[in-house]
């Protein structure tokens, strides 16, 4: 009787507890969800403070929950948010510049590439644009050297001195702790799990791995060097000589134009505002103006639509999430709108190095039953390789930035393996069997010929359907993708001219396209995927809210649970009973 008093008096004390929490959510979800609704207001002679210190995403992402619509969120601060705030400010009265001030950004060097090229077109509205930095990153005086005037903080630092890439090596690490990672691969320059096999990089890597960190580097050069009427040649003498590394050298380099301290900076602004120097300058953060533009830029005069589907981050098989591309939310997204009528092309927008290879290809079929209905463009960002480029394969139309990292079409499976680390602790591990390969694969077994052939036969039907599905959709004869295959990778320079990617451009050159193909002139952007979130689900996650099996098991402990769940069964039961005569589990 005292066992079964606890389990009451437990339940009922977390019941009690977990409901408290429940309503004070509730209250405090109701109390943010009001302060959320707050007008955004932007005043005359105001500057938009173009502060990117917070992780860019293409896709900030649309969150929905269906119980508690007071948590709904959709936020505004994706790149192509900021880009439209950006366009919608050339426009505005009411703002007089742009300031990119100490910024520290942390986005990938195609989304820069779209960020000036909106900064440049912004320029063409007579509208000043400002920079200042007390330290400049590579990726900050990228953006920054769009700027019609360059300033640096008399004590300030800057780094340019040319791409590198790093990679750590573990054969030695696995031999000497016993963790080891058994690979299969197919590709010779499926590099990924190249480090669990060697501790040297090697030639065929270093190869690709030079290629396309020179590519990204030309390109940079290249746009700072228009800019700054630097010729690339100069640029690649002060990167090796580090002769930008302080304010006075970068003067003389002539990436930057003046030597001031912050406050001389502000006085500069309000000049160019039209304001005196004990006028109050105004500045409105992007975050908050990319909120306000969205309100004031949306086309209700056309019904037409484009619907961008954002496919950003690893590859999972799953639902996804924000930052997490998984076939249920995506297959979701081009579901809706292939059968919605008002939609009339779909453009795929990628940014993803790949991931699960069942995953990619269940995607890769909803885009094909799409195409059959309406256009199919793909733009790729950052990245699209891998699964990434499996997913895009098939479009009507492939567009990435000369910058984008795509290709490697390539497989590879990874299997953690703890034999030598469970021995050298005195574990030993037996199994049982009812069939010769019962046991697919043990982390306490080392993996055998006919295991590894099994796996490297999978992973080799996997390549195959992988060069089937780029031969189909790129028209390419299966040798001529074998050729560009083996898992090495391309910039999207080199992907155009190896036929993987139509043209070089922006999310705007995909828009164009899909609206050129769908044969329409004015038309919305509708964007995806919606997140559909379970808060209970969510507060189970963080220990908040918890099943009441879960409790139950934590307080009584698994066995006891056991116990209790089958007492609980034969009390239920009635009548005569064919039941298998004891209680067991099979794995």
């Amino acid at each position: 009787m005292n066992f079964f008093k606890r389990v009451l008096s437990t339940l009922t004390g977390l019941i009690l507890f977990f409901v408290i929490c429940f309503f004070g959510l509730i209250i405090l979800g109701v109390v943010l969800g009001s302060g959320a609704e707050k007008t955004i207001q932007v005043k005359p002679n105001t500057v938009l403070d173009l502060t990117l210190d917070f992780p860019i995403q293409d896709y900030a992402g649309k969150v929905e929950f269906k119980e508690y619509t007071f948590l709904n969120e959709h936020r505004k601060d994706g790149l192509f948010n900021i880009i439209d705030a950006i366009n919608y400010a050339a426009f505005d009265d009411k703002i007089k510049g742009i300031s990119i001030d100490n910024n520290f950004v942390n986005a990938g060097v195609s989304q820069l590439k779209e960020l000036r090229r909106a900064l440049l077109k912004f320029k063409e509205s007579g509208k000043f644009v400002l920079a200042y930095a007390d330290v400049f990153t590579q990726k900050d005086y990228y953006l920054s050297s769009v700027a019609d005037t360059i300033y640096m903080s008399p004590a300030g630092l800057m780094e340019f001195k040319g791409l590198y890439s790093e990679r750590l090596y573990f054969k030695d690490f696995q031999e000497k702790t016993g963790l080891k990672m058994e690979v299969v691969r197919h590709g010779k320059y499926k590099s990924a799990v190249e480090p669990f096999l060697s501790n040297e990089m090697s030639e065929n890597n270093r190869e690709q791995i030079s290629v396309y960190l020179n590519s990204l580097w030309s390109e940079i050069k290249k746009e700072i060097s228009e800019s700054r009427h630097v010729s690339v040649e100069r640029l690649d003498i002060i990167a090796d000589s580090l002769l930008a590394r302080n304010p006075h050298l970068a003067l003389e380099s002539k990436l930057i134009d003046k030597i001031v301290y912050h406050d001389q900076y502000v006085d500069v602004m309000k000049a160019a505002s039209g304001l005196t120097k004990s006028d109050d300058l105004k500045y409105i953060k992007i975050k908050d103006y990319a909120e306000y533009a969205s309100t004031n830029v949306k086309n209700y005069s056309t019904k037409n639509k484009i619907a961008v589907i954002f496919a950003e981050g690893e590859i999972i098989y799953g639902e996804g999430d924000v930052g997490v591309v998984g076939q249920g939310a995506i297959n979701k997204s081009l579901k809706k709108a292939r059968e919605d009528d008002r939609v009339k092309a779909v453009v795929l927008r990628i940014n993803s190095p790949g991931g699960s290879a069942l995953a990619s290809e269940l995607i890769w079929r909803e885009v094909a039953l799409t195409k059959k209905v309406k256009p199919v463009v793909v733009s790729m960002g950052n990245m699209a390789a891998s699964g990434g480029y499996y997913i895009a394969c098939n479009a009507d139309k492939i567009i990435a930035e000369s910058t984008t990292i795509t290709g490697s079409i390539g497989v590879f499976g990874v299997l953690p393996n703890v034999e030598q680390l469970a021995r050298n602790m005195g574990i030993n591990a037996e199994q049982v069997t009812t069939n010769q390969n019962a046991v697919t694969y043990s982390l306490f077994e080392p993996l055998n010929e006919t295991q590894r052939q099994f796996i490297q036969e999978g992973v080799l039907d996997v390549y195959e359907l992988f060069i089937d599905r780029v031969s189909a959709g790129r028209q390419l004869t299966k040798d001529q993708v074998e050729a560009i295959a083996q898992g090495r990778v391309w910039t999207g320079v080199d992907a155009v001219n190896h036929g993987l990617v139509d043209a070089l451009g922006g999310l705007d050159v995909a828009l164009n396209e899909a609206a050129r193909a769908a044969k329409i002139e004015d038309y919305r952007i509708k964007e995806f995927p919606v997140f559909e979130k379970n808060l209970d689900k969510i507060l189970e996650q963080f220990g908040i809210v918890k099943a009441k099996e879960t409790i139950l098991k934590e307080e009584l402990g698994e066995e006891n649970y056991k116990i209790l769940k089958e007492i609980k069964s034969l009390s239920k039961k009635k009548g005569v009973q064919l039941l298998f005569p004891f209680s067991t589990e099979i794995k």
